[in-house]
């Protein structure tokens, strides 16, 4: 579980705090009015939910929480998923000093500060020092330069943690001498297992109300994927149900504590394909209000953002085609942005796309062409490939008439020629018919003279074509 935390001075050696916040020792003491997330925090890896992958006997995260290996790490995850939790399992090490620095406070001074202490402790025969930097992504470049000697040699071994890709956030130098450890979301089973450890633990609720079912389900909906989020709204939810004197908090109890209305929505049921299916027909029927509506639907009931990406670029090319040929480049945009930012800022970028595909003209027409074609080539229609057209560039290929007669385009000034291209079957075929929506009304316009003069069919006049080009070679004119 990640965000802010204390750190205190431990005894033996300089523990004065720098200006910056860095501070030598471990994590503060739990008190016991400490948020329930806090207390809750695994005291062991045994305790650590998820990040099974990181948890094999001898893999990096074992050796670093051992104190087995000196190596220096970056924790790459999304918050709740538990970067900060490991580093308290760093700080418990007896055998290292620790050091835990905040990027939102610290500058240059305070890690050089811990460096010079570090090396003044090695070269006297003292432990290693761990510094932790959590938000390393904070750092500006200049920051992070000043670390890289230090990690070089080992002067201090670097535990740091981010929730921004840090191949984009972190130096090369700095990310090239750490291991780059990445932490998976927390999936629900992982969630409600923490929950039902929060209500039985004693250094949690210890027992003293129970969370009835649906009210558990909708703390993990509402959690998606991050424990402390909701921890945090068990604490709440658990504070209003014992002081109305209820031994359970129910839904209606857990809905009122964090202010959030419980969704019908199981993303492995009905509800999620009804509501995902209103939400591309409200982009296709362009009421951008409606789909704005079921995408702040699916992401306040946890929806994978990635999901909502890739029915949006289904959508972009399905329901609006080349009406606006920027709707694809949108929806991909938007789905890298889900990969580089996450949520909850891309929530921003997700609805900026829909608005953009709701508001598009729109045409199915590139989802009648290929339905046409493939329909054809399931029932055996088309035939062999044109000889002109095929490939004549490895040896032999013109003795047996490969390639033969082609016509390179670029010869004429319209950059277009009669030819044919179908196989004989299909010759005739027009699978692709524009509408008059958007963009598409002047590919209707053009396509109709394209096809005249590529099959011959009548009046040759220029397609819109630019100015003829030269090849480049006798090799491109037969390609």
């Amino acid at each position: 579980m990640d965000g802010l935390f204390e750190v205190q001075p431990t005894g033996g050696g300089d523990v004065s705090p720098a200006e910056g916040g860095a501070v030598t020792g471990g994590f503060t003491d739990v008190a016991a009015d400490a948020p329930l997330a806090v207390r809750m925090r695994p005291a062991s890896l045994d305790e650590l939910v998820g990040q099974q992958h990181l948890l094999a006997p001898g893999a990096p995260l074992r050796q670093l929480v051992g104190g087995a290996s000196p190596m220096s790490v970056i924790l790459w995850g999304p918050p709740g998923a538990g970067k900060t939790t490991i580093a308290h399992l760093v700080a418990g090490a007896t055998d290292r000093n620790f050091v835990a620095l905040s990027a939102l406070s610290a500058g240059v001074k305070d890690v050089r500060a811990v460096i010079d202490t570090a090396r003044k402790e090695r070269r006297r025969g003292g432990p290693p020092t761990v510094l932790f930097i959590d938000e390393v992504h904070r750092f500006s470049k200049t920051q992070q330069d000043s670390l890289l000697a230090a990690v070089e040699d080992r002067t201090v071994t670097l535990l740091a943690a981010t929730t921004e890709n840090p191949y984009f956030s972190v130096i090369s130098p700095l990310l090239s001498r750490c291991v780059l450890l990445t932490l998976q979301p927390l999936t629900d089973d992982d969630v409600r297992t923490l929950l039902r450890r929060a209500v039985a633990d004693a250094r949690g609720l210890d027992g003293a109300v129970a969370l009835n079912d649906d009210a558990e389900a909708h703390l993990v909906r509402l959690a998606g994927g991050d424990v402390r989020k909701a921890l945090t709204a068990l604490e709440a939810a658990a504070g209003a149900a014992i002081a109305q004197g209820m031994p359970a908090v129910d839904l209606a109890t857990a809905e009122k504590a964090v202010d959030v209305a419980a969704l019908r929505y199981d993303r492995d049921g009905d509800e999620h394909y009804d509501v995902v299916s209103a939400f591309i027909k409200s982009i296709r029927g362009s009421d951008a209000d409606a789909a704005l509506h079921y995408l702040a639907r699916m992401i306040t009931a946890g929806e994978d953002a990635r999901f909502i990406a890739r029915r949006m670029v289904i959508s972009a090319s399905e329901d609006i085609g080349l009406a606006d040929p920027t709707a694809l480049p949108i929806a991909i945009a938007a789905a890298h942005a889900v990969e580089l930012v996450g949520l909850p800022e891309v929530q921003i970028v997700l609805a900026q796309a829909v608005i953009h595909l709701a508001l598009a003209p729109k045409s199915n027409a590139v989802v009648a062409a290929i339905g046409a074609a493939m329909q054809d080539v399931r029932a055996g229609h088309g035939g062999a490939v044109p000889a002109h057209l095929r490939d004549s560039h490895y040896k032999g290929a013109s003795r047996v008439g490969h390639g033969k007669g082609y016509k390179y385009p670029h010869d004429d000034p319209r950059g277009v020629v009669q030819q044919q291209y179908a196989p004989e079957g299909v010759r005739d075929r027009e699978y692709y018919r524009p509408t008059g929506h958007g963009a598409e009304r002047a590919v209707a316009e053009r396509l109709p003279k394209l096809r005249r003069i590529v099959r011959g069919t009548g009046a040759s006049g220029s397609p819109g074509a630019g100015d003829a080009s030269e090849p480049n070679s006798t090799e491109e004119r037969h390609r």
